[in-house]
């Protein structure tokens, strides 16, 4: 599957980065937890179409392509809309998303899972979720 892009369909480049305190981000997280479940699912039923077209032959195979295009349409409507709140999708299987942020002066990653209660890690730019940390271990600017 393709990941998130740069370009949002209409070929426009992203939208001007918003920086999200946690409090920002734990608000937004109601909206944000419907479009990632949306992702993660929909993300899921185009790979079960992706294997079974991989599998079909003839007018099936044209049915399944045409129904996988518009599965994926649907994927990058979900995509376009988390862009369009200022969130940074990583992982389609998991719903691993990141809301950027900024600490001590620098970007940073509030870092965030479908089924976390609350957006409660952090991470550098390129430290990705292995290198998460709690965010209490961020200072009040």
């Amino acid at each position: 599957m393709a990941g998130p892009s740069s370009t949002s369909r209409s070929g426009n480049p992203t939208r001007t980065r918003r920086y999200f305190s946690v409090e920002q981000a734990n608000r937004a997280l109601p909206l944000v937890t419907r479009v990632v479940r949306d992702i993660v699912n929909t993300h899921e039923c185009a790979a079960q179409l992706q294997g079974k077209l991989e599998e079909a032959a003839g007018k099936a195979a044209v049915a399944l392509r045409g129904q996988l295009q518009a599965v994926l349409e649907n994927l990058q409507d979900y995509v376009d809309e988390l862009e369009a709140i200022g969130v940074e999708l990583k992982d389609y299987e998991t719903g691993l998303i990141d809301f950027p942020g900024q600490h001590e002066g620098r970007d940073i990653y509030l870092c965030w899972r479908l089924g976390e209660a609350s957006v409660s890690h952090w991470h550098e730019l390129h430290g990705g979720y292995s290198g998460r940390q709690p965010v209490s271990m961020l200072t009040n600017e």
